[in-house]
């Protein structure tokens, strides 16, 4: 029995019209799932970088890589490790404030999540974290106890450790 696990797999494409459709396409027609997906631009301005994450067992990796690695605009794809990535997310999250109290308790642990206030309104608060998904979720539940009014999250990005790029 084979086991489904988490992967993130970093993929530099060409930077045009129409390349993040035909990937996600791809992933729609081999009916796999994207867990999260974050794209962005590199040092070339012709060629981005998309960071995926999905859930499968080894065949199902092998199958992506596959596939991608068979799109045109597709440059580059690599499979990132956990112990050898360096990955982040960052959610906004705006939470009601009730009193002093609250207030005071809402920036006590944005503190300690090592947070940002970014807007604060007389019933609410912006706060900004950063860092990996078990942190951002441990933050949202945290504040759930004071009532989310709006959340985004960005969605993991990611670097392979050392020196050597993609």
């Amino acid at each position: 029995m084979s086991t489904k696990r988490l992967f993130t797999i970093a993929v530099i494409v060409e930077n045009k019209p129409g390349v993040l459709y035909r990937v996600s396409n791809m992933f729609r027609r081999r009916a796999f799932n994207i867990e999260n997906i974050t794209v962005g631009p590199t040092t070339k301005k012709d060629l981005s970088r998309m960071t995926i994450t999905t859930r499968g067992d080894e065949q199902t990796l092998e199958q992506i890589v596959k596939q991608l690695g068979r799109l045109v605009d597709v440059i580059k794809v690599r499979v990132l490790e956990p112990h050898q990535t360096v990955s982040r997310e960052m959610a906004l999250i705006k939470v009601h404030i009730a009193d002093a109290s609250a207030r005071s308790d809402v920036i006590h642990h944005t503190d300690i999540f090592r947070g940002k206030i970014v807007d604060v309104s007389p019933t609410s608060a912006t706060i900004e974290v950063t860092g990996d998904p078990e942190k951002i979720d441990a933050f949202i539940n945290l504040m759930k106890t004071f009532g989310i009014k709006e959340l985004a999250r960005t969605g993991v990005t990611a670097l392979s450790r050392g020196a050597k790029p993609l």
